[in-house]
């Protein structure tokens, strides 16, 4: 194995290598910034742009925009609570706050640290246990992964505020929201109301963009932001204190269990295909929340609530790549636009990889690694330049916002009725928030529906409509009354702490 890491060094570190991947970590970050232009999109423009390149180059190119991106989405998250990327909504929920105080320097200072911690950890959990951990991933059947699901919606508790009964309201509108279109087993139409544009389901970007960014607007237009004479208004504050603008080494330290702990949930997360980073980073959220001394703080700007989420979702980049590697297999929409830049290299993913190709392999290897190191250098670079946004004024700031918003929307699929989306959920976020329903239970339940209905009627197929199945199989059962658990804590706690109302 050390002489194949000493051939695939030679091959990858060499000028052009590097410079690409750092162009890839660069481009990443920057249209990971731009709301409904994620990281995804990015890689499916810049695969046609590679064809030419030697696959060492191409392969670390797109590496290079994975990881930018997953970084780059949290930096409109934390400055204007409008996340670039999915998964950086989780980011937002202390990151913004952290910015209305004046510490949007020190919220995106943690987010780079953790989202750069949490690459490291599972590049080098690819790199050692990967075909195990696809192995032990690829045993979670249909049972197992609606247990799984199940237990992910308790985290609805953790982002639901003040009021736990308003999060479960919101949670069951997602949820229902989320059964538009197809019946995925069915294959009939469901709430679609006789519109052809239906029959998709909601867009989760349009939807996104839309309960943040949309009614972020509105809500700042009823405050009186853009009142007459307010035309130097700031979005966020800018602090010129030290303290607010620097991440210190204590503040690093005591994030570090939560960051571990985040990018270790990402492992194991990323590498279940079709989960993905949103799930893990809510679910690393709602954890660090429960086992935090200040979890009655998260939501109001922690250090410790943007690391969890940052850490958990960037985590899944090298995660994702396991079951690819090692089984060819996908983990999620990136590494599916992977799978064929590799096959359009001649190389096919899967058992025999390491054998056929293994110099690219331990190449690709070692540019995880270059690329993690870029991301940080680069990301700590453009943070600087963050000080500029901060001092825009608000009108100007959301006239590009809003335009940004727009183009991202209709470019997801070139179709007017998802901008018209994105402004009907601006206006329920808006409603939401003006009568105190949180966001997030919204997005989480919506996110996890189709996973989790799948899960069930798939099960219920395998045992003939008995829900016995769920209780037979050991892990679907452990998650089950892992659930029981969390939920029996969280009433109890309620109601003895009397703190935090059900209403």
């Amino acid at each position: 194995m050390v002489e194949h890491f000493i051939d695939a060094f030679a091959l990858m570190v060499t000028f052009k290598n590097v410079f690409f991947a750092g162009i890839g970590c660069f481009v990443g970050i920057v249209v990971g910034a731009i709301p409904g232009m994620t990281a995804t999109m990015a890689i499916a423009l810049l695969v046609p742009l590679t064809f030419t390149m030697e696959p060492v180059t191409a392969i670390a190119t797109l590496v290079g925009v994975y990881k930018g991106g997953m970084f780059g989405g949290s930096i409109p998250a934390i400055l204007i609570n409008t996340p670039g990327t999915p998964a950086a909504s989780a980011t937002g929920l202390d990151g913004y706050p952290m910015a209305k105080k004046g510490q949007a320097l020190k919220a995106l200072k943690i987010a780079l640290y953790a989202s750069v911690i949490g690459n490291l950890i599972t590049d080098v959990i690819l790199v050692l246990v990967a075909p195990p951990l696809a192995r032990a991933a690829l045993k979670l059947g249909a049972p197992e992964l609606f247990s799984l699901i199940l237990f992910s919606l308790t985290i609805i508790a953790a982002v639901s505020g003040d009021s736990l009964l308003k999060g479960l309201i919101g949670a069951s509108l997602g949820l229902l929201i989320a059964t538009v279109g197809i019946d995925p087993v069915a294959g009939s139409a469901r709430f679609s109301f006789g519109t052809m544009e239906m029959l998709k389901g909601v867009g989760l970007l349009p939807m996104l963009i839309g309960l943040f960014a949309i009614s972020e607007l509105f809500f700042q237009v009823d405050s009186g932001l853009f009142a007459k004479g307010s035309e130097a208004k700031r979005v966020v504050k800018y602090s010129n204190k030290p303290e607010d603008n620097s991440l210190t080494l204590k503040e690093l330290l005591g994030s570090l269990k939560t960051i571990i702990r985040g990018s270790a949930l990402g492992a194991f997360i990323g590498a279940i295909p079709g989960l993905g980073s949103t799930i893990t980073a809510f679910l690393s959220y709602g954890m660090a929340k429960k086992g935090s001394k200040r979890g009655d703080e998260f939501g109001s700007g922690v250090v410790e609530g943007v690391a969890a989420a940052e850490s958990g979702n960037s985590a899944v980049c090298g995660s994702a790549l396991i079951p690819l590697l090692t089984l060819g297999i996908p983990g999620d929409i990136v590494t599916a636009i992977l799978l064929g830049a590799f096959m359009i290299k001649g190389i096919t993913p899967g058992p025999l990889i390491f054998q056929e190709n293994g110099n690219v392999v331990y190449a690709l290897f070692i540019g995880l690694f270059i690329c993690t190191f870029l991301n940080l250098v680069l990301g700590r670079i453009l943070i600087n330049g963050a000080k500029l946004i901060l001092k825009i004024p608000a009108n100007i700031l959301f006239s590009i916002i809003i335009v940004l918003c727009f183009i991202g929307t209709y470019a997801v699929d070139n179709s007017l009725f998802d901008v018209k989306v994105m402004l009907i959920f601006g206006l329920l976020g808006y409603f939401m928030r003006r009568f105190g329903f949180p966001l997030a239970p919204l997005l989480v339940a919506f996110v996890l529906e189709p996973m989790l209905e799948n899960g069930f009627r798939q099960a219920m197929g395998m045992s003939f409509g008995s829900p016995v199945i769920f209780f037979a199989r050991p892990i679907s059962l452990i998650l089950i009354l892992l659930t029981i658990i969390t939920v029996g804590t969280i009433i109890f706690r309620q109601v003895k702490n009397n703190r935090q109302p059900l209403y």
